[in-house]
């Protein structure tokens, strides 16, 4: 009897040994936090496929895919700091949701991710799963370029748009910064699978491209200058007189042209171009003879076409009479 006794009291400690080590994996190793903890882990190490393969999630078809796993992604995950994963709230019908608290560019926020129980291993242990899902997708437009930084990685813009599929919570940044074009960064947040607010990129000249185009007008205008006729070839100042020349002409430029770029439908325009233009010289009056000294101020206006690509800049002058 003691024998059975000593038996029986082993099975019962083993059985409860059992049941407080299946209670435990449950709660832990095979619990639904612990799927969005390896879920988080993903991100973090910029592991994409791993991460999408736990969120459940399949990517828009068509969607751009840079921001789904390496720099990028570790990038966007980042800024996501001070993780608390809450306890399993039940759904109903073997689902739950857990809710994340987490904050986001410094900002306090929270995400719930929807988990469905699949099936069991060994018929104890439970097998969690994401919800099936699709990833959101971030809009970057640019104006006036096909390209842009997005989480410091190139990325082509298409027709100026890009639709970067993006998972979540992640911190988005967009920028360009060219030679001759720049925009300034703009940000969103992804918190889940609704979309920000599309990133549009303003591309503005840069101080580079105005002094470039600066340059190119004084080399024109004082190409035009160094000719010694009333009416310099293909110029935008002229002198009119009915008196006759008694001596050299000496054009110069007292005025140059302020440089004004805007944007239109993919390129870029000048504004109308003015300034003006000094002439000195001698003329004969035609009755009487007498010769007199002529220092004038010449207004003048052009406009100019401008060209310009990634390695260079032209300017044309377009001079009407």
């Amino acid at each position: 009897m003691k024998v059975l006794a000593a038996w029986l009291l082993g099975l019962l400690l083993v059985g409860a040994a059992f049941i407080t080590t299946v209670s435990f994996m449950n709660g832990r190793l095979y619990s639904p936090e612990h799927q969005v903890d390896l879920y988080f882990d993903a991100l973090r190490d910029g592991d994409g496929g791993q991460a999408l393969g736990l969120l459940n999630a399949s990517v828009p078809e068509g969607s751009n895919p840079v921001l789904l796993d390496g720099e990028a992604l570790r990038t966007a995950s980042a800024a996501v700091e001070d993780v608390a994963i809450g306890e399993a709230r039940d759904a109903g019908a073997d689902r739950v949701e857990v809710p994340v608290t987490y904050t986001l560019d410094g900002a306090e926020t929270s995400t719930v991710f929807p988990l469905e129980r699949i099936d069991t291993e060994w018929g104890f242990f439970n097998v969690w799963r994401f919800e099936e899902s699709v990833l959101p997708v971030v809009q970057v437009t640019a104006r006036n370029t096909v390209e842009a930084a997005v989480n410091g990685t190139d990325v082509g813009l298409p027709g100026g748009t890009a639709g970067l599929a993006s998972f979540y919570p992640a911190s988005i940044t967009a920028q360009y910064d060219g030679q001759y074009f720049a925009a300034p960064v703009q940000h969103a947040v992804v918190t889940g699978q609704e979309p920000p607010p599309p990133l549009t990129l303003a591309t503005e000249a840069t101080p580079e491209l105005t002094q470039a185009i600066d340059d190119e007008l004084r080399a024109f205008l004082d190409g035009c200058a160094k000719q010694t006729v009333f009416q310099p070839t293909n110029c935008p100042f002229n002198y009119v007189t009915n008196e006759r020349l008694a001596g050299d002409i000496t054009w110069s430029i007292e005025e140059y042209p302020a440089v004004t770029i805007t944007p239109d439908g993919g390129d870029w325009l000048l504004a109308p171009l003015s300034g003006s233009a000094r002439i000195d010289t001698q003329l004969r009056d035609f009755f009487s003879g007498a010769v007199r000294d002529v220092s004038e101020t010449v207004p003048f206006e052009f406009e100019a076409d401008l060209t310009v690509t990634e390695d260079d800049v032209t300017v044309t002058p377009v001079v009407r009479y």
